[in-house]
Order: structure tokens, then C-alpha cells, then sequence
């Protein structure tokens, strides 16, 4: 499965993606991916070092994942919303190709941060194309997780990225403008089929739970309240999911629940890719490549383990 942590700058989504990464190990394998501009998670999961940037590899990556598809002619007619096809590589939740990071028994990687030559020309989701491609190719199995901490608000749906998750937790505080992220997310994702499960952070009373489940409804799944374990990470003191309080394993055990409950629709997958990357390609990417980019989409091709061979 899927999941994308979202919600406003500052409410909690970086510590909360690193909490549920290291949980969901208990279950299967996890993937943890840093796709937001601050680039913190790798120090919220206790990494010894960030892994090589994707960002900083997209050529590579491009070259890598269009295999002999015919229809994709080079990597600088590929895009980040160019889905797979047949001839593509698929790539599995362990290929060795993509750099990663070992810490806690999580695999991270990291979009990477601007560089000195990015400011004032480049935007933060060239980098996270990179994210965008990977999702679009890989076929993750039964008891695989990949973990995304996403850039803050509503910036993800700059591109097709928020489709290609299971389900989406946003992190919401108890307060108006973290309510507000919530609707302005919701209101985007209307249409489009987005499971999303909203996730409180920073609730000290019962007052602050009751704002919330007055505000969005069903939508609110659990919550974590103040943590002396967590604060005690934040400010890089050692920590292990030993000394986190009942209360929030219990939330996170609430969260992998609904993960997992969640149905895997590999035809919305494909059909949201080809949506996305006809979009994409009307907008800007035929201009820019100089070539019709939809016929880059293999109606003969099916996504999902069907495609692939043990």
C-alpha cells in the first residue's frame, strides 16, 4: 500500500510519516520517501546521512524506467506524469538502482533540497517528478508499504502525485487554518476518488478532539496527543517506538488498520496516469518537447503484478 502524509507547514506531518514508517515494519517492508522542500525526515527517522537525491538523478531515472518501451523516444521526451507501457521497467520495492537510506529497518529516500544553482530558476517539483516516476512504475506487493512525506497545503496537486496513493492521512491541528488545509484539500480531491482519513496532532484536551470531529466529521480517523517521547526526539535525544505512550501505538495501530483495509485499485491507477499525463502533456509538455506526448500512453497496457514475472 500507498499512503501520503499532507496537511499545513508545521502541524506535525514530518514526525507523524516517521512514526507511522517505523511502524508499519512490524507488517512488511517500508519505503519512505522525503518529496517535501524542507527535507526533514531522514533527521525525524534518526538517519545517519541522506541518500544520493533523486532529484539531482532524473535523467538516470528517466533513462532507466522507459527501458525499450517504442513509445518513449529518449529521457528528455519523458515527463514526470509519462506513465509505463509495454517495454517499460517496472520496478519492485527493493530495486537497487534507486539510492536508499537503512535506519530503524525503513529504506529513505530524499528528493533532495534546492541546490545553489536551482534558486531563483528551478521549482521544487522538478525535483518531485522524480517521486512521480517511481510511483508510476513501481508494482508494490501484498505487505509492501511506501510512506510519503508530501510538501505542505494543497501544493501537491500541482501535478497527477495525490492519485497515486492508496490513501491519503492528512495531519490536521485543532485550530481554523489547520481545518482550513483540510477543506481546501478535500474540496481539490472532489472527484477524483482520493481516500483520505484526516489524522489530529497537538490535541491537549478534549475540547481540541471535539473541534476537530465537529469540523470534519467521519473524515477524522484518530489523533496523538502530547508526547514527552516524541518531543524528546524533535529535539534529538535517542528513541525507539519502545518509548512512545500507549496512546500512540494505539493511534498508529488505528492508522496501519485503515491502511491496510483499504482496497487496491490498480485500474483507477492506470486510468487517473493516463488522465493526468494527457493533461500534462496538452498544457505544457507538448510545447516543451515539441512532440504529442499522449501517444506516450499504451492503452494495450496493464497495470498492476499481472505485468510482471517472479
Amino acid at each position: 500500500m500507498r499512503v501520503a502524509f499532507v496537511g499545513k507547514g508545521g502541524s506535525g506531518k514530518t514526525t507523524l510519516s516517521s512514526l507511522f514508517a517505523r511502524y508499519a515494519t512490524r507488517r512488511g517492508p517500508v519505503v519512505a520517501i522525503d518529496a517535501d522542500i524542507n527535507q526533514h525526515l531522514g533527521l525525524a527517522l534518526g538517519a545517519p546521512g541522506q541518500p544520493h537525491p533523486l532529484g539531482g538523478m532524473l535523467t538516470e531515472i528517466k533513462d532507466y524506467l522507459r527501458g525499450d518501451n517504442p513509445r518513449i523516444r529518449d529521457a528528455a521526451s519523458m515527463v514526470k506524469t509519462t506513465p509505463p507501457g509495454r517495454g517499460s521497467r517496472l520496478v519492485r520495492l527493493d530495486d537497487p538502482f534507486f539510492p536508499f537510506s537503512h535506519v530503524d529497518g525503513v529504506s529513505l529516500m530524499v528528493t533532495g533540497p534546492f541546490g545553489e544553482d536551482d534558486l531563483g530558476v528551478a521549482c521544487y517539483h522538478s525535483k518531485v517528478g522524480a517521486v512521480e516516476l517511481y510511483l508510476n512504475h513501481l508494482v508494490d506487493g501484498p505487505g509492501e508499504y511506501v510512506v510519503v512525506d508530501m510538501t505542505a497545503g494543497a501544493d501537491s496537486f500541482a501535478s497527477g502525485l495525490f492519485t497515486r496513493f492508496d490513501l491519503t492521512f492528512l495531519v490536521a491541528e485543532p485550530t481554523r487554518q489547520g481545518v482550513g488545509v483540510y477543506r481546501q484539500y478535500r474540496d481539490h480531491a472532489a472527484g477524483f476518488d482520493i481516500p483520505l482519513a484526516v489524522v489530529g496532532n497537538k490535541i491537549h484536551s478534549p475540547e481540541d478532539a471535539d473541534f476537530l470531529r465537529e469540523q470534519v466529521g467521519d473524515d477524522l480517523l484518530t489523533w496523538f496527543g502530547h508526547s514527552p517521547a516524541v518531543r524528546a526526539m524533535e529535539q534529538g535525544r535517542p528513541f525507539t517506538l519502545g518509548d512512545l505512550e500507549p496512546t500512540g501505538h494505539h493511534a498508529l495501530a488505528t492508522m496501519l488498520d485503515r491502511l491496510d483495509a483499504q482496497p487496491k485499485d490498480w485500474a483507477k491507477f492506470g486510468r487517473q496516469a493516463a488522465e493526468f499525463h494527457t493533461r500534462n502533456a496538452r498544457a505544457w509538455a507538448n510545447r516543451a518537447t515539441g512532440e504529442d506526448l499522449v501517444a506516450q500512453i499504451d492503452p494495450e497496457f496493464v497495470y498492476g503484478p499481472a505485468v510482471t514475472t517472479p
